[in-house]
C-alpha cells in the first residue's frame, strides 16, 4: 500500500479528481482503498470521482474476477475553456512520476536553505 502523506488544511493547487486520476495513471491496477490513501480521500468519494472521469471518456476498466484494471485516455482535451486543447496527458505528465524522484525530490525539498 502507499504511505498516505500527512493531511493538509486550507486550498491547493490539484483537485480531487487529477490526483485520482494521476494515481490511477500511476497504477492502473491500485486498489480503490490504495487510491484513497494516496489521494487523502475517503474511498466513496474515489469512487464517486472514478464514475465521473469514466462518465465523460477520462477513464476506462477492465474487470477480471475482483480485480479492476483501469485505463486513462490520454488524448482526451481537459474540460475547462482556459485550458481547451490541452489533452490529459499534459497534466499527468506534471503530476504522474517514477516513485524515486518523487521520493528524492522531497528530501531536496527539506533540506535547509541557505548558508
Amino acid at each position: 500500500m502507499v504511505a498516505a502523506p500527512r493531511s493538509h488544511s486550507g486550498w491547493t493547487f490539484i483537485t480531487s479528481h487529477a490526483r485520482v486520476l494521476a494515481a490511477v495513471a500511476d497504477n492502473p491496477n491500485a486498489r480503490i482503498r490504495d487510491i484513497a490513501a494516496r489521494c487523502r480521500l475517503t474511498e466513496r468519494a474515489v469512487s464517486r470521482i472514478i464514475a465521473d472521469l469514466e462518465h465523460d471518456g477520462y477513464l476506462s476498466h477492465t474487470r477480471d474476477g475482483r480485480t479492476n484494471t483501469y485505463r486513462v485516455e490520454p488524448g482526451k482535451v481537459l474540460r475547462h475553456p482556459a485550458e481547451a486543447g490541452l489533452p490529459v496527458a499534459s497534466l499527468l505528465s506534471l503530476l504522474v512520476q517514477d516513485e524515486t524522484d518523487r521520493h528524492t525530490e522531497a528530501d531536496h525539498r527539506s533540506e535547509p536553505v541557505g548558508p
